[in-house]
Formats: structure tokens, sequence, C-alpha cells
């Protein structure tokens, strides 16, 4: 998996399509992520010394990483690997610019 936290992404498919967000988490073992503000599932919580009230809450679940697109210049592309100067770098296919 190319795609690393704090990495600007856009949901391909399922219900969330179209929507843009940044990877909070990756899970690299099950190949998914945690990405802001998408696949966002009601939580029932009893009454804690954090949350006094308890209730239901909401917050984002892990989605596939086949389900999401890297986003490169506001588009959305897949990443490759190159290796510069004796490092690995992640690079846009579309455009053939390096990332990182």
């Amino acid at each position: 998996m190319k795609l690393k936290t704090g990495d600007k992404v856009v949901v391909i498919t399922g219900k969330d399509k179209g929507k843009e967000g940044t990877i909070k988490a990756v899970d690299r073992k099950n190949g998914r992520v945690l990405v802001e503000g998408v696949n966002m599932v009601s939580k029932h919580t009893k009454p804690n010394a954090q949350n006094q009230q308890g209730g239901i809450i909401k917050k984002e679940n892990f989605i596939d990483a086949s389900n999401v697109m890297y986003l490169h210049n506001g588009k959305a592309t897949r990443l490759g690997v190159q290796i510069k100067d004796g490092k690995k770098v992640r690079v846009a296919k579309k455009t053939g610019e390096i990332i990182d």
C-alpha cells in the first residue's frame, strides 16, 4: 500500500463516493484506511468519566484502501514508486511528478 497518514484522498466507490478527506490512520495488515469525515457510523456509548452523558456518537470507521484514490493537484491519480538517488519516492502516475 502506497498511502500514508496525512495524504489527501477521494472516495471512488461506495456510499461516500466523491467525498474528499485526509487519511487519519492506516491499517497495513488489513489494507484499510481511516479517512476524515468518511464512513460515519453511530456508536452507542455508556456514561463514563470522559463522557458523563453517554448516548449515541458519530465517528469515522475504516474503509478499504482500494476504495480511495490519492489526490494530486485536485485530481485523483494512482501512485507508483521510483528510485531516485538511492531512495524510494512516490510518483503520481498521471503527471509523473514526485510526491515525496
